[in-house]
Parts: structure tokens; sequence; C-alpha cells
């Protein structure tokens, strides 16, 4: 049967009809080890018992009010944002890339509010991923994103990865803001080192700019800490976060200090569905487990016990392996095989891995991730690089 769907998408001829914790069973009725997680947002994996049983109480309640009228679920959840991170004020949207929209926003306007309307210009790293709106591949730079879609929005420049000389270079009288992803997901799992976020809070500082960070990936527990930032021992000014905010619901976040959000007025922004009662039901449900006693320490452990797993797979398999990189559960294989084979043979062992660029898999497993689904997928990884010829090639191929 052909597809009604637009085909923006290359999909895998298969499907699933129901999920619980890391695991997935398709319509055909087979289970499949989902190091997925919906790329990085079933935080909490598939049918939470916590999580069905705050949307179902709040959809029996009350959908959508819109932001006219106050929220209750969206200003505690929204304090609970606040009193565990940087932030002083949340505004809430249905995604990722409509949190970036809305840090790029309060970046200009802030200038703007400051008597300083000519700084709008932000720099951002090559590799990066911002999402997928005008003004987010615009700031991402991805030639394959921009191609066809007409002139680009003014005010984004790109430097290399790891290169603060260019950024500092970069800097000109109309930059308003450094934005960063901590640890580049869609960019290969690469992360900044932390020293290079330290200075970027210092470059800001000298230079009267704003420092964003895009934690859409990086954030709500995945990294072993509840936001990446905190590695590094420095705050930004603005942060957008979303994907395991919601656990699977569409929810997303910017969060801002009162000053770099001053300009963030009555009449400035808005969103239709952003922060209604049942998007922010379920992301306080989200909240009640990561932020509960010791949940995100145990991501730590199973991140460090998952990487440990994958260093010693590699040992044991370097032509097939080149590097492990990330950190907590937000990881990445570097394949010496082209990356769309290793996950499509992850995937006949049962399997899900999620492709990134720089010819690498990334392992996204769910927050509650167990000490035996971890063993149990470093067996199937094993049984991958069989399936590829034990060197990681295909079967036959030249080395």
């Amino acid at each position: 049967m052909t597809s009604s769907l637009l085909p923006t998408y290359a999909r895998a001829k298969l499907a699933f009809e129901r999920g619980e914790g890391a695991w997935l069973t398709s319509t055909e009725g087979e289970r499949y080890l989902d190091f997925g997680a919906g790329i990085a947002v079933a935080s909490l994996g598939h049918a939470h018992p916590h999580l069905v049983k705050a949307l179902a109480a709040q959809a029996q309640r009350l959908w959508h009010v819109s932001n006219l009228f106050e929220i209750p679920q969206a200003e505690l959840l929204g304090r609970r944002l606040t009193e565990a991170s940087f932030a002083d004020f949340v505004f809430f949207t249905n995604s990722g890339t409509e949190a970036i929209e809305g840090a790029i926003k309060t970046a200009r306007r802030y200038h703007f509010a400051s008597g300083r309307p000519e700084k709008f210009r932000i720099i951002t790293i090559e590799g990066a991923f911002h999402g997928r709106t005008i003004a987010a591949v615009a700031a991402g730079g991805n030639p394959k994103y921009l191609e066809g879609f007409g002139p680009m929005p003014e005010g984004f420049d790109q430097v290399p990865f790891g290169d603060l000389a260019a950024m500092k270079a970069a800097i000109g009288p109309q930059t308003c803001a450094i934005m960063v992803e901590p640890i580049q997901g869609e960019g290969g799992i690469r992360a900044i080192p932390l020293a290079q976020l330290q200075a970027m809070r210092q470059i800001c500082d000298a230079h009267g700019l704003l420092l964003i960070f895009d934690e859409v990936q990086t954030g709500m527990g995945r990294t072993g800490k509840l936001f990446a930032y905190e590695h590094a021992g420095i705050a930004p000014d603005i942060m957008a976060t979303a994907k395991g905010l919601g656990g699977g619901f569409p929810l997303g976040a910017l969060l801002t200090t009162r000053e770099a959000g001053k300009g963030m007025v009555v009449g400035t922004h808005g969103s239709t569905f952003g922060g209604n009662p049942l998007a922010t039901a379920v992301g306080n449900a989200v909240l009640d487990v990561v932020l509960g006693e010791g949940f995100i320490d145990r991501v730590a452990r199973m991140g460090a016990l998952l990487k440990q797993g994958l260093l010693e797979l590699m040992a044991k398999h370097p032509t097939a392996i080149a590097e492990i990189r990330g950190e907590g559960l937000m990881l990445g294989i570097a394949a010496r095989p082209p990356v769309q084979e290793f996950v499509a043979a992850a995937l006949k062992e049962k399997l899900i891995l999620i492709p990134a660029a720089d010819n690498v898999a990334r392992l996204l497993p769910p927050l509650v991730v167990g000490e035996a689904e971890i063993a149990e997928a470093l067996v199937r990884l094993e049984a991958t690089l069989a399936r590829l010829g034990g060197t990681g090639l295909r079967r036959g191929a030249a080395e």
C-alpha cells in the first residue's frame, strides 16, 4: 500500500504495537531491545506506570485551555525546573526546535531591550544540529539541511569544532551570543571539552555576550547530571531542552535567567499548545521520577557500566570500532563500516541504535535501563559484529 505520509524519512519496514521499559514489541510479535528511546525521548522507557497514570488522570479532566489563562500544571513544572537549574523563568514549547527558536529570540531581544539593537548575530559550532525550522537549520549551518529552501535568515556565524581562537575571531560589533550543544548528538556524540565550555563562559562575560546551551538531547538526566552544563561547573544564560522532558509526550522548554529574559515581555512570544495542562502534567510526572532520590546517580552508574562494556568490545574488535564517545547514557560507537550498515545489522539482532554523523551509532537507552539489559545489548552488539564479518566489514569485503 502506498503511504500518504510525505516521504521525508527513510523508514525501516518495521512497526511496533506496544512497549515496556527498554523493550518494544513489533506488530509481528517480535521483541526488540530499544537503545534509541525514540532518539532520546522515551526517557523513562515505554509505558512507565507513573507516566501512564498521570496522563490518564489529566486526560479525564482537562487537555487544553490556552495560555490566555493560568495553567497550574505549567506553573508547578516551571517552578520545579527553575529550582533545579540556573534559570529564573521557563517558557514551554512543543518541541526542541521551538525551544531553540525561543532561545534565539530571547538573546536578540535582550540586546534590543538593553539599547543595543544592532547585536543580533549568534556564533555556533560546525557539526551542530539545532532543529529543522528555518532559523534552526541556519544556526546549524549544515549544507544538506539548507539546500533548496531559499535564502537563510541572517545572523549566524559557524566556527570549527574545538577552535576557540576562531570563536574569538568571529566576535564582532553585531555578535549577541554563543550557542553550543555540550555534546553534539546528531553531529556524532562529539563532546565539547569541559575546559572549552568554561572558556566560552569567560568569553561571553568578557564581551557582553549571552551563552546559550542547546540541551534538547543532553538534558533531563541523559548525561548523568540533570543538565550537561553541570559537568563544567558553569551556567548558561539561556537554555533549550525537550526530548526526555515529556518522556514521549511532545514537550520542550526555554529556560532563562531574569536578566537574559528581560526583553521577553507581554506580546513578544507565544505558543498555542505550549505548556498545556496535558503536556505539563506528564512533564511533572517525569520530574517526579528523574528528581527522585538516587535516580540520576543510577543513570551515571549505568552509563559507566555500558561505556566500560563498549570499551571492552572495542578492544576485542579494533578493526570494527574506532572509538567510544559520550557521557552517561548518551554514548556513541564510531564504527569502521558505514554506520547505516552497522545500525541495520544491529536491527537484525533486534537491537535498536540511532545513526549519527561522523559514522557514529548512538546508544540512547531509556534512563531506567538495568544491568541485565546492558549485558544483553553488549551480547547483541557482539552478534552484530559477527554478522558484519567479525572485523566490522561486510562479509567478503576487502580490508
